[in-house]
């Protein structure tokens, strides 16, 4: 289980704990990198005890939680708030290419360990700061959490079901999407970062707001406010541009209903038997569609309490209407085509893990360093440390 290494000979420092600077590492470490993550004394990344469910036994449980973001790293437990352990986070960062954290806003001042302090060693270190709301503004010193991200930043005033309706209320993503989408984010700017450096030579100080990222990721939501001036709605599983796009339910359950153009709709509608529906001028175009989404929806559901979601899926499938079964997790791993692309995979130490997405010329950019245990490496680190040897060797 290993694949390119595109980053092959980056250094990176990983200050980071719980999500969005850990997923951003792994990331960085899949491609190639070598990562060290800096975790607390005994306790290490909160993340480690957020289970169950846990891999392991006793004191070497691992929370799974924790496995999903640090694949690729070797870890040392470093007490940055005594001098002894600043000076020895100060020396890695001086032959590090990149250095990820997640401190408060100032707190890493105080031991030296903030940019400014840092840049003056390793002019060439891109410091990556990931913060809930910024390195400056009227919220810069609050802590960040992805549940409140989504609140403060509009996703979850438009996820849920529509007022009214059973279970109307706002609903956050089922993952940490604004953590998720500001790791990404920090990664790409760190790539854009050290391509910047090889020209210039000099690093960067990159601030990375969950905040910032949240508004941005409203993407045509954020966009149809805008240019339009109305504010959007929660519409449950329904699209607000395009109709239909929504959920279903079938004979036996429930499927999801694509259908992104005028021709798309003509072949859905012949599937199901009233073509004449897809020639009506009140729902030939998409825009009359939207427009006349109340009268339109209720009889493309009644349509769909005729089949099975499987026979639906074969019917459309075939006939390019995008459409697709709802899938609890067993099902996602035993999906054909997830199995094929070989997206779970095992670590070394036998941990079932999901795979990078990203292919290279058809390889698979994925660390086959298992996620550490805490201080796994802290004896052989601190020892090349105290040698003098620099960034120690993996």
């Amino acid at each position: 289980m290993s694949g390119p290494k595109l980053l092959e000979g980056i250094r990176v420092l990983d200050l980071s704990r719980v999500l969005a600077g850990p997923w951003a590492g792994q990331v960085l470490a899949d491609y190639g990198a070598d990562v060290i993550k800096v975790e607390r004394p005994g306790a290490g990344d909160d993340t480690r005890g957020w289970g169950p469910p846990w891999w392991g036994e006793g004191e070497d449980r691992v929370a799974a939680y924790y496995l999903s973001a640090n694949r690729g790293k070797r870890s040392i437990a470093i007490d940055i708030a005594s001098a002894d352990g600043a000076a020895m986070v100060r020396q890695l960062a001086r032959e590090a290419d990149v250095l990820l954290e997640n401190y408060k806003v100032g707190q890493l001042a105080k031991y030296g360990l903030d940019y400014a302090s840092l840049s003056k060693e390793n002019p060439k270190l891109i410091y990556c700061s990931v913060t809930g709301y910024g390195q400056d503004g009227p919220y810069a010193a609050a802590a960040g959490y992805d549940f409140a991200i989504q609140a403060t930043g509009g996703l979850m005033s438009v996820t849920g079901e529509k007022d009214g309706t059973p279970g109307s209320e706002p609903q956050k993503v089922g993952v940490a999407v604004a953590d998720l989408f500001t790791g990404m984010y920090a990664t790409s700017a760190i790539l854009a970062a050290l391509i910047e450096r090889g020209r210039t030579g000099r690093g960067r100080h990159i601030d990375a707001a969950l905040l910032d990222t949240q508004v941005a990721m409203l993407a045509n939501q954020a966009s149809n406010y805008l240019v339009g001036g109305k504010t959007p709605k929660r519409m449950g599983n329904a699209h607000v541009n395009i109709v239909p796009y929504q959920v279903f339910a079938t004979k036996d359950g429930h499927i999801v209903v694509a259908v992104g153009n005028d021709g798309q709709f003509a072949r859905f509608c012949a599937l199901a038997g009233d073509p004449a529906v897809a020639q009506d001028p009140r729902y030939a175009t998409n825009e009359g569609r939207v427009e006349r989404r109340a009268e339109l929806v209720p009889v493309i559901a009644q349509w769909m309490l005729a089949r099975t979601t499987a026979e639906w899926t074969a019917l459309f499938e075939p006939n390019a209407v995008p459409c697709a079964p709802i899938l609890e997790l067993p099902g996602v791993f035993e999906h054909a085509q997830v199995k094929h692309r070989g997206m779970q995979i095992e670590a070394r130490n036998g941990i079932p893990m999901v795979a990078s997405p990203m292919r290279f010329d058809g390889e698979r950019a994925v660390s086959d360093r298992p996620p550490p245990q805490l201080d796994e490496h802290g004896d052989a680190l601190r020892a090349a440390l105290a040698r003098g040897d620099g960034w120690p060797r993996t």
